[in-house]
């Protein structure tokens, strides 16, 4: 059995709402477990996550940044890079913001620069942008709120809110994306696991 740690912050219930869809996602594989987290539970029950096959991290972009929330349990969580505690876990990471671009990149471009400081193993989308509506790409519109991957990430998930609260928002796409990426990381994980024994 393999166990999944998802660690997400949410102010507004945007980011909640993609980190239900990662665990619903990861639920979808057998033999793998996952366990939601907010950010404050994590830096209060830190050694838990040590048990864990792989961690998944989540937080909204907020100025073009991670939230204060998870910054707060990274700089927690450093405890663990001492020991390279996380070494050779899984990791993946999904944000949220209120515009297309809202600078997310630079979130999840932090979020995978602190898995790689603790030795971790990031795993990516693997899905192409638009990939359930790939003719949208050819339309000056681009892809609407039920595509998948529709900013066209690679890194993680990356999810649209505008100023609409949840849960009108994220759109299905978004969420739906979300779910496929906490599928591909339990999947990932088993494999790496399996690997392990062989």
């Amino acid at each position: 059995m393999s166990q999944i740690a998802i660690i997400y912050h949410s102010l507004h219930g945007h980011t909640k709402l993609q980190a239900d869809a990662v665990l619903r996602g990861v639920h979808r594989v057998p033999t793998v477990t996952a366990r939601l987290y907010t950010a404050e539970e994590a830096a209060a029950r830190l050694n838990e996550l040590d048990a864990a096959d792989a961690i998944i991290f989540g937080c909204p972009t907020y100025m073009g940044s991670m939230s204060a929330g998870m910054k707060t349990f990274l700089e927690v969580a450093a405890k663990k890079w001492f020991t390279l505690a996380w070494k050779d876990k899984i990791a993946g990471a999904f944000t949220n913001s209120s515009s297309f671009s809202g600078d997310k990149l630079n979130t999840l471009v932090g979020l995978l620069i602190n898995a790689m400081q603790h030795g971790m193993i990031f795993v990516g989308l693997g899905l192409m942008p638009s990939a359930n509506t790939p003719d949208a790409m050819n339309e000056i519109t681009g892809p609407g709120p039920d595509a998948h991957n529709r900013v066209g990430s690679f890194i993680g998930p990356m999810a649209t809110s505008f100023q609409v609260p949840p849960p009108n928002a994220p759109s299905s796409g978004d969420l739906e994306t979300a779910e496929i990426y906490g599928r591909r990381v339990a999947e990932i994980t088993l494999q790496f696991l399996r690997g392990k024994l062989a």
